[in-house]
């Protein structure tokens, strides 16, 4: 695939990513391609009810809150591809499911890009107290260079 890959989370930073990867794509000629990662934090469910209690409705409230993250990150990634289409460029887009750091990183190699372009802070910016940044890690991990736009 190759190109420039771009993490959108919907949040100002992940847009001000895209619209530099954009810039630099329209000097180098290299392809865009922007991904949501529909992570399992996002539906976690439970409580303190025993067991027994899982089973049908906890499957169910899993697949709506996976549902609700899929669609969500659908609406982001139309709305990554209206900002290319508002830069007069077209984008690729997709949804990837896991841990973010490592299926952003991931999806890179396997996809040979040349490099990934990330916000400084994404839309989970309140957690990373307690996480670490997500653009740092993906930095850290990554074997391709990485862009970290602020």
């Amino acid at each position: 695939m190759g190109g420039y890959l771009v993490a959108v989370d919907g949040s100002p930073a992940s847009k001000d990513a895209l619209k530099y990867a954009l810039d630099v794509a329209g000097d180098t000629g290299a392809d865009v391609t922007a991904v949501n990662v529909v992570s399992p934090e996002q539906f976690f469910v439970g409580g303190d009810d025993p067991p027994e209690s899982f089973a049908q409705a906890d499957s169910d409230l899993l697949r709506t809150s996976v549902e609700d993250a899929e669609d969500k990150g659908q609406q982001l990634l139309d709305e990554a591809s209206a900002i290319a289409e508002r830069a007069g460029a077209e984008i690729e887009t997709g949804l990837l499911y896991g841990e973010p750091v490592a299926r952003i990183t991931e999806y890179a190699d396997e996809n040979d890009f040349e490099a990934i372009y990330v916000g400084h802070r994404g839309a989970s910016e309140q957690y990373e107290g307690l996480f670490g940044s997500v653009a740092k890690e993906i930095a850290g991990r990554a074997t391709v260079p990485v862009t970290v736009v602020r």
